[in-house]
């Protein structure tokens, strides 16, 4: 019986702690979301840098879905590796 409850209470924890790393896709959305608002900013305010602007906003889409890519990677260790 004492088995079961630890095994019970560490399966919440898991889950528990497998959500609270995925909190890190939220933020990584609105990232995202601002980075593609700065980038149609920039381009009207001034359209002839437009080129620039979009490889600049592609850098920090990929740098910004790298975190994205992590937090999830975190939750899925805490639920199956451990």
């Amino acid at each position: 019986l004492i088995y079961i409850k630890k095994f019970m209470l560490l399966q919440a924890a898991k889950f528990v702690g497998a959500g609270l790393a995925t909190i890190g896709l939220a933020g990584a959305g609105v990232g995202i979301g601002t980075v593609f608002g700065a980038l149609v900013i920039g381009v009207s305010r001034n359209p002839s840098l437009k080129d620039e602007l979009f490889k600049l906003a592609i850098f920090g889409f990929a740098l910004t879905e790298a975190i994205a890519l992590f937090s999830l990677m975190m939750g899925f260790l805490i639920l199956f590796a451990l």
